[in-house]
């Protein structure tokens, strides 16, 4: 399948994948000043993005309904909710407030996730078409262009809030793209699924947790790393999550042209050796341009974990289990948001960023593991 073809049958998702891109990216290279304007330490702050994912996983836990409910209408307005959700975090300068803020972002944000996936899952069922790289690349790339402008913003002096109105009115503005043409959606979708946690749902989220751990803690701690232990200013700070944003869109787009050709497991497990080498050199590196290249490769390989494992267990689930078994995998994934900044908040506490990284090195090392069980469940 060409590419004009895989964009045009995912020309109602892609806005919605760009959505979900702008505002982590944005908020990654905002963090430093964020992170100094409500007065948090690395742990305090730790835990409060571990109450953002808090708020995620809560809401993934209800996107299937939430999708049969509103139909072709879900992702729309999901997207609006997001939007909304991530203003109040960016006015506040107190450490509750924002927590308690940036639990509500982190449900907008977990409910668009879960609706949008869902959504492009059927989609490839129905069409028997492979489109979930071209979206997560598309998401990448939104990613490393937030980042970027939201750095030289910053650099500008151009207060937080300032950007996240602006992101806000761009999806107001793009949310019309995103109503879909699917006339299943428009009868409201399959009902939520009810079931147990199977083998491919357990070992599955348990990849899924330590590659979005990985990805979450290089968005949240790369440009304090640069920043603070590399002595970067805040400009070469927001390369640090911007270099992920790139790289992960390219491996993603890669990924996309490729697909087909290669097993998504033997991807899976190439991809995970070569992210831990991408953390272990960040981890290691003297100055910012060896992290930035740490950064790079660790992007190039965790950006096809994600979408390869929901395509997969997409394919493995049918019309009526899908979206159960697409916000279980999640929802367990989301762990790794959950887990992903205290662990790095507290080692970075008592040993440093450098420590934080070696062990999230080690921690991607476990993915092969997972992924044999998850064949053997199969």
């Amino acid at each position: 399948m060409s590419m004009l073809r895989a964009i045009s049958l995912s020309r109602h998702d892609l806005p919605a994948f760009a959505a979900q891109g702008i505002y982590w990216g944005a908020f990654a290279a905002y963090v430093p000043q964020i992170k100094a304007h409500v007065g948090a330490g690395d742990g305090a702050f730790g835990v409060i993005l571990l109450i953002t994912a808090a708020g995620a996983m809560m809401a993934m836990l209800f996107a299937p309904a939430f999708s049969a409910r509103f139909g072709r209408l879900a992702v729309p307005l999901a997207s609006v909710l997001m939007a909304l959700s991530f203003q109040a975090p960016m006015w506040v300068a107190s450490v509750p407030l924002f927590a308690a803020f940036m639990f509500l972002a982190g449900a907008g944000s977990g409910l668009q996730d879960v609706a949008m996936n869902t959504r492009l899952s059927r989609s490839e069922a129905r069409l028997g078409a492979s489109l979930m790289n071209l979206n997560h690349a598309v998401f990448s790339f939104a990613y490393a262009a937030a980042a970027i402008v939201a750095g030289l913003s910053r650099e500008a002096d151009v207060a937080p809030g300032i950007v996240f109105a602006a992101l806000g009115v761009l999806t107001l503005a793009g949310s019309a793209l995103m109503l879909s043409d699917d006339t299943a959606e428009s009868r409201g979708g399959a009902r939520a699924a009810r079931g147990g946690f199977g083998g491919v749902v357990l070992w599955g989220g348990l990849i899924a947790l330590v590659a979005f751990l990985a990805e979450n803690a290089t968005e949240g701690w790369s440009a304090l790393h640069v920043e603070r232990t590399l002595g970067g200013s805040a400009a070469e700070g927001a390369l640090g999550p911007a270099m992920l944003g790139l790289t992960m869109g390219v491996g993603r787009f890669t990924g996309q042209l490729v697909v087909g050709r290669l097993l998504e497991t033997r991807v899976i497990f190439w991809s995970a050796l070569v992210t831990s080498g991408g953390a272990l050199l960040a981890a290691l590196a003297p100055v910012p341009l060896v992290a930035y290249t740490g950064f790079a490769i660790l992007g190039l390989g965790v950006s096809t974990i994600a979408p390869m494992l929901l395509a997969l267990a997409g394919r493995m689930a049918n019309d009526e289990t899908r979206g159960h078994v697409i916000s279980r995998v999640t929802v367990i994934g989301y762990f790794g948001f959950f887990i992903g900044p205290p662990i790095m908040g507290f080692i970075a506490e008592g040993f440093g960023l450098r420590a934080s990284f070696g062990v999230l090195a080690l921690l991607l090392l476990l993915i092969p593991g997972f992924l044999a069980l998850m064949r053997r469940a199969r």
